[in-house]
């Protein structure tokens, strides 16, 4: 329920401000607005106001629509065609239609804003142990180094890492790195990862390249135990420490979370110290897959961890107004440069269509930084409303993007684009459009039945 309440508000907030930016420029251009709906289909509830605009909540909350006057849509009363779009300056009409994504760019940028005055708790850049002959440990990465600059851009926290491995290293280039070791000691580093792997590095980048956070030792010591679980129905409790897996010591809980997950569907033989004593506890962990389809055990338990361990791993990333707005352009430039260059990729082969995607996946993300706080779904916020602004540019016909291009022709020659040619577009639009859907569907069902 959560899940569907989330997207649903997410919806509606980016729905409204997105349509709002064509209504706010379309009555500033003096064109007469007749409905204003969020949502298509059948209207459920409706409201006119003073300027004869219907404001409507139609039954299908997947978008919604601003109508105006418009002779190509239909006849005109005489009293109304001064107020008709059509009848408009080709530079009005252009600016009623780009201000839609516009509005979805300045959200964007406010959310951004707001979330880098607030304040944000990240994970500073420290690097786990690589794993052998993992690009990074061929690098000389070690572990405990902490990343500074990526490319010549500067590293404030983990989240960073992440999106500057990303930004700089889709298509296989190298990624010049600037860390600093244990001992204070700065080094240059020169980061590459195998061509083969790229497909799967626009999935987990950090992974491919062997970029793994750091994460402190911690005793194998149970903390909340999920209910039905496992754990709960081998009769675990929290504050047990494991001491053997099917008689192989474990040092820490990293050991243990490799061991279960190791062995799905199959028994174990743990034991542990409870209160004093020393017990032997039979549990068969479940399986379920992972990021990449492969079955894993697990058993429902969580670690016991002391807050003050993770306290001196974190950063607070906050910034004052005029640094703040300055980080969100940034953000929301780089972010918006980003998706049209993973777009463009896509469209020449170059980039995998499984990074796609639809409604289910993106409720899900909506459900997810919703129960991780009012930060993290400000964040979830600001991001769709970028790809939306982004998506929307496109220049394929029944999009915003489309109409601009039309614009832009008659700007050039100085008459309108043929109404035939028009109806070609929009079919091809459609088409694209509904192919675009199909594969973001297909990727949201593969990614639901595959874990």
């Amino acid at each position: 329920m959560m899940t569907l309440l989330s997207f649903l508000f997410a919806l509606a907030i980016l729905i409204v401000v997105h349509e709002y930016g064509h209504y706010r420029v379309a009555r500033a251009c003096g064109v007469k607005v007749l409905r204003f709906s969020v949502g298509f289909g059948k209207v459920i509830a409706r409201r006119t106001d003073r300027h004869g605009t219907e404001w409507a909540l139609s039954a299908i909350p997947l978008g919604g629509y601003v109508k105006m006057v418009d002779e190509r849509e239909g006849d005109v009363a005489p009293e109304d065609l001064p107020y008709a779009f059509n009848r408009k300056p080709v530079l009005q009409r252009m600016a009623i239609v780009v201000a839609g994504p516009l509005a979805n760019f300045i959200l964007a940028i406010l959310l951004y804003w707001a979330l880098f005055m607030h304040g944000i708790m990240a994970l500073k850049p420290i690097i786990g142990a690589p794993p052998e002959a993992s690009p990074a440990y061929v690098a000389g990465l070690r572990d405990g180094d902490s990343v500074r600059r990526i490319n010549g851009e500067p590293v404030v926290d983990w989240q960073d890492v992440h999106w500057l491995a990303l930004k700089h290293g889709v298509g296989g280039n190298d990624l010049a790195i600037e860390a600093e070791d244990t001992a204070g000691h700065l080094k240059m580093l020169k980061l590459n990862a195998p061509p083969e792997t790229w497909e799967n590095f626009e999935q987990d980048p950090l992974k491919m390249l062997g970029l793994l956070r750091f994460e402190p030792e911690i005793d194998a010591v149970l903390g909340q135990i999920t209910p039905d679980s496992p754990a709960a129905k081998a009769g675990l409790r929290s504050g047990d420490h494991i001491l053997m897996v099917d008689g192989v010591a474990v040092a820490g809980w990293r050991e243990l979370v490799e061991a279960i997950r190791a062995r799905p569907g199959q028994p174990l033989r743990l034991e542990l110290q409870r209160g004093g004593q020393t017990l032997a506890v039979s549990v068969t962990p479940e399986s379920v897959k992972d990021t990449q389809g492969i079955g894993i055990g697990r058993i429902g338990a969580g670690p016991k961890v002391d807050p003050a361990i993770f306290e001196k791993l974190q950063i607070e990333r906050s910034y004052g107004p005029l640094e703040g707005m300055r980080q969100a352009l940034s953000k929301t430039w780089d972010l918006s440069a980003f998706s049209l260059k993973m777009l463009g990729r896509m469209i020449v082969g170059e980039a995998s269509l499984k990074n796609l995607s639809g409604p289910i996946t993106i409720a899900d993300f909506a459900g997810k930084s919703a129960e991780a706080g009012l930060a993290a779904f400000v964040g979830f916020l600001a991001l769709v409303s970028v790809s939306l602004g982004v998506l929307n540019l496109l220049p394929v016909p029944l999009l915003d993007g489309g109409h601009l291009l039309y614009y832009s022709a008659e700007l050039a020659t100085g008459r309108p684009v043929s109404e035939n040619i028009q109806a070609v577009g929009q079919k091809i639009g459609a088409a694209l459009l509904a192919a675009l859907m199909f594969f973001a569907l297909f990727n949201d069902f593969q990614r639901l039945f595959t874990g």
